[in-house]
């Protein structure tokens, strides 16, 4: 396993922008339908934003009309960990960056049935996308 990224406030506050470091950093969200959560065909990872660990593959990206972007799984074993999360009067679990510890969304077990039957609904701006990986 990748050593932790560690870095302290000020270091992830002068890398990402405010609404990036709000999301990974402060366990926020972004607004339902305001980024990257349309599917397209183009191959590609999806990397984290903040030290850029390959978490999702563009191929198993759906459009579950949620407003965020979804995926049916992660890009492998150990890349992202589970985290339970009972904020805002809710049991859910949440997805984190296993290199930094980023927050990135949360999954829930209303996926695509005929895959993996989850549904990892995870905030673009805690995504880099490189196409043609």
């Amino acid at each position: 396993m990748r050593k932790k990224v560690e870095k302290s406030e000020a270091e992830w506050r002068e890398q990402l922008t405010p609404e990036q470091y709000h999301v990974t950093r402060e366990k926020g969200t972004e607004r339902p339908f305001s980024g990257d959560y349309k599917v397209n065909d183009e191959q590609g990872i999806y990397h984290c934003v903040c030290c850029h660990a390959p978490l999702f593959e563009n191929e198993h990206k759906f459009d579950a009309g949620c407003g965020w972007p979804s995926f049916d799984r992660p890009l492998g074993t150990g890349c992202v960990e589970h985290q339970a999360d009972a904020s805002h009067g809710m049991q859910r679990i949440e997805v984190l960056c296993a290199r930094c510890d980023a927050h990135l969304g949360h999954v829930f077990p209303d996926g695509p049935q005929e895959t993996t039957g989850q549904r990892f609904c995870i905030n673009s701006v805690a995504l880099d996308f490189h196409p043609g990986e």
